[in-house]
C-alpha cells in the first residue's frame, strides 16, 4: 500500500488508458471523474501529440499534459515546457530517413507532416489492427515492402517539407526493435523512445516523460513522491521509477513490469480501476 498522500495521477494512453480497441472504458472514465472530484490532479503522459490527445480526451477532466514523450508539457491554461530539436539533431534524422527511404512523420506543436503510413499508425488504427498479428510475426518483411513501394523513395522526401519552418518536437519512424543499436549510432544527438514494437519516437537528447513530470510537479508545488503514474511500455520506465508510485499494466512489457511498484490487470480488464482501489484512491 502507498503510505504517502497522492496528489496527482498520470496515465499513459496507448496500452494503458486506452483499451486494445483504442477506446476509454466507461469504468475508467468514472474513475478519472472520481479522482477529479476528490481534488486529485489527473494528467496524461504520452508519446502522442497535443492534437491527438485533445481529440480523445475532450470530455474528461484532465488537468495536466506531458506529450511527445516530454517535449511539450502544459496545463489547460498555459505551456510549462517546450523543447524542440536543435538543427543539428534534425539534420541527422532527416538525412537518415531520406538516405534509407524511411517512413516517418515530423511533429510540430499543432500538427504533423510526413509519411501517410505513419500518420495512419498514430491515429491508433494500426495499433488496433496489430493486436491480431501473431507474436511470432516478423516485422522485417513488412518493413522491406513498405520501403520498396514507398513514395518516400524519391530524394529529399523529408528535407523539403514545409513543417520544417516550425519547431519540431518529435519524429516518429518505422523501425523494429532489432534496429535500435543502429539508430543510436546514427543519431547521436537524439534519444530513442519506444512505445510499440513497430516504430520509434525520436526526441531531443536528454528528454523523457520524467523530465516533463519534474516541470509539472514544480509548477504545482508537489513532490514526485506524491505522484502516481500508470504505464505499459519502455518509454514509461523512467517516469514509473521517478514517481512515488509506478503502476505497470498487466499487458505491459516485461521490463516495465520489473521496475514497477505494482502490476495491475490489463488495459482490457479494468487495470486502472483495480490499481486505484488497491491504493485506496477509489472506493470499492
Amino acid at each position: 500500500m502507498a503510505k504517502q498522500k497522492i496528489k496527482a495521477v498520470f496515465f499513459d494512453m496507448d496500452g494503458t488508458l486506452l483499451t486494445s480497441r483504442g477506446k476509454i472504458a466507461k469504468s475508467t472514465k468514472k474513475a478519472i471523474e472520481a479522482l477529479h472530484n476528490k481534488g486529485i490532479f489527473c494528467g496524461i503522459s504520452t508519446a502522442r501529440t497535443p492534437a491527438s490527445v485533445a481529440h480523445i480526451l475532450k470530455d474528461l477532466p484532465f488537468d495536466l499534459f506531458i506529450t511527445c514523450n516530454g517535449q511539450l508539457v502544459y496545463t489547460k491554461e498555459r505551456m510549462i515546457y517546450a523543447k524542440p530539436f536543435e538543427q543539428k539533431a534534425l539534420d541527422e534524422i532527416i538525412g537518415y530517413a531520406d538516405r534509407y527511404s524511411r517512413q516517418m512523420i515530423l511533429c510540430a506543436q499543432t500538427h504533423t507532416q510526413g509519411s501517410w503510413t505513419m500518420r495512419f499508425s498514430q491515429s491508433g488504427a494500426l495499433l488496433r489492427f496489430a493486436r491480431f498479428i501473431p507474436y511470432w510475426f516478423s516485422i522485417r518483411p513488412m518493413k522491406r515492402i513498405l520501403q520498396k513501394y514507398s513514395p518516400n523513395r524519391r530524394k529529399q522526401r523529408y528535407a523539403n517539407l514545409a513543417i520544417l519552418d516550425e519547431p519540431i518536437y518529435q519524429c516518429v519512424m518505422l523501425s523494429a526493435e532489432y534496429e535500435t543499436e543502429k539508430l543510436i549510432a546514427a543519431l547521436p544527438h537524439c534519444d530513442i523512445k519506444r512505445s510499440n514494437p513497430y516504430s520509434v519516437d525520436l526526441v531531443p537528447k536528454g528528454s523523457s516523460k520524467l523530465v516533463g513530470l519534474h516541470f509539472l510537479s514544480a509548477h504545482l508545488d508537489i513532490k514526485l513522491e506524491e505522484v502516481m503514474v500508470f504505464g505499459d511500455h519502455l518509454n514509461d520506465i523512467e517516469i514509473l521509477q521517478g514517481a512515488g508510485v509506478g503502476v505497470a499494466m498487466g499487458n505491459a512489457s516485461t521490463k516495465t513490469k520489473q521496475i514497477a511498484d505494482y502490476v495491475t490487470q490489463s488495459n482490457d480488464q479494468e487495470g486502472i480501476v483495480t490499481a486505484l482501489k488497491y491504493f485506496q484512491l477509489m472506493n470499492e
